[in-house]
C-alpha cells in the first residue's frame, strides 16, 4: 500500500480521470470532506472503500457534479451529462417497460428516435435482458432491476461511470452478473468509479483502491 503523501509526482497518472486537490465540503458546520487530495487512474475501475461516514458517496456526488466543493479544486475527464453517469444504490425505475426505460434514457441523452431501437437491442443483449424488453420494469427481480439501472446509466455511452454500492443487496449470482457488465463497460473504454464495502469486489474489479477516512484520502493502492 502507498500513502498518498509518499507518492512522487512523477509516478502519478499524467492524465487522471478525476483529480482532487485539498477539496473541502461542509454542511451544518461539519467538514464532511476535509482536504481530499487524490488522482484517479485514467482507465479501468477505481474502488472507493472506507468506514461509514468516510465521505465515499459524497465523493461520488461531487464527481457527478451534483454538489460543488466549498474549497479546493476538482477536475475530471468528463464534462457533465451525458459524459458522466451516476447509478445510485437504489435506482428509481420508471413505471414503463424495460425497453421504454432505456428509450427514455436515450432520449434524455439526445439520441435520435431512429437510432434508439438498435441501441436498445444492443443494451438489452449486453445486460442479458432481451427476453424481458416488454416487461414492466418495476416487477423485475432485484438483480434484474440493478442490471437495467446499469444499462440505463450506460445508454448514452458515458466516459465516466459512477456506481454507489450497486450490488449491496444482491445475491452472489446477481452480483457476478453486474460485475461482468462493469468489466465489459471498462473494456469498451468507460472509466468506472465504484463505492463498495466489499473488499472482495474491489479485488475482483478494481485497478486501484482509494481508502477514505474522515473525509480524507488515507491511501491509494493497486
Amino acid at each position: 500500500m502507498r500513502d498518498l503523501a509518499s507518492i512522487p509526482e512523477a509516478s502519478l497518472e499524467q492524465t487522471p480521470s478525476v483529480s482532487f486537490s485539498d477539496v473541502v465540503f461542509e454542511r451544518g458546520g461539519r467538514r464532511l470532506l476535509d482536504g481530499l487530495s487524490a488522482r484517479l487512474s485514467a482507465d479501468g475501475v477505481t474502488a472507493i472503500l472506507g468506514p461509514n461516514g468516510a465521505g465515499k458517496s459524497l465523493t461520488l456526488r461531487l464527481i457527478a457534479g451534483l454538489i460543488a466543493p466549498d474549497a479546493g479544486e476538482m477536475t475530471r475527464i468528463a464534462q457533465g451529462p451525458p459524459e458522466t453517469a451516476l447509478m445510485a444504490q437504489t435506482p428509481v425505475l420508471l413505471r414503463r417497460s424495460v425497453g421504454a426505460n432505456l428509450d427514455h434514457a436515450l432520449k434524455i441523452c439526445g439520441v435520435a428516435r431512429r437510432d434508439r431501437p438498435a441501441r436498445i437491442e444492443e443494451l438489452l443483449a449486453s445486460g442479458r435482458l432481451s427476453h424481458l424488453s416488454s416487461r414492466p420494469a418495476r416487477v423485475l427481480s432485484g438483480g434484474e432491476r440493478q442490471r437495467l439501472a446499469l444499462l440505463r446509466a450506460l445508454a448514452g455511452r458515458p466516459k465516466l461511470l459512477l456506481l454507489d454500492e450497486p450490488s449491496a443487496s444482491l445475491d452472489p449470482q446477481s452480483t457476478a452478473a453486474l460485475e461482468t457488465m462493469v468489466r465489459e463497460a471498462t473494456g469498451n473504454g468507460v472509466k468506472a468509479v465504484i463505492v463498495t464495502h466489499d473488499a472482495g469486489q474491489a479485488r475482483r474489479l478494481a485497478r486501484e483502491v482509494l481508502f477514505l477516512h474522515h473525509g480524507r484520502a488515507l491511501e491509494l493502492t493497486p
